[in-house]
């Protein structure tokens, strides 16, 4: 009785369309989610150059060096703001 039952969900679900994958599929979406991971991390490493040319002092100095916490808190701030942003733009 439980495998007849078992056998009967199963069949009813292999029946369904979104049960229904074709293998390119996986491949397919692998490589788009490879593509756009390096699309947006491109993106984001454009924008810190960006940043880095657009501030009045060497941020970088400033946190590794002078150990500036409240610089460091901003710029990791502004980055997680920029891929929230650019995660967005990607997912439509």
């Amino acid at each position: 009785m439980t495998l007849k039952l078992m056998s009967t969900f199963l069949l009813a679900d292999a029946a369904a369309p979104e049960a229904l994958i074709r293998t390119g599929s996986l491949w397919h979406s692998i490589v788009a989610v490879v593509c756009f991971s390096v699309i947006g991390l491109i993106i984001l490493a454009g924008a810190i150059a960006l940043m880095s040319k657009l501030m009045p002092l060497p941020f970088w100095k400033e946190i590794e060096e002078d150990q500036n916490v409240a610089l460091g808190i901003m710029v990791g701030s502004i980055i997680i703001g920029v891929s929230i942003i650019i995660a967005a733009s990607i997912h439509g």
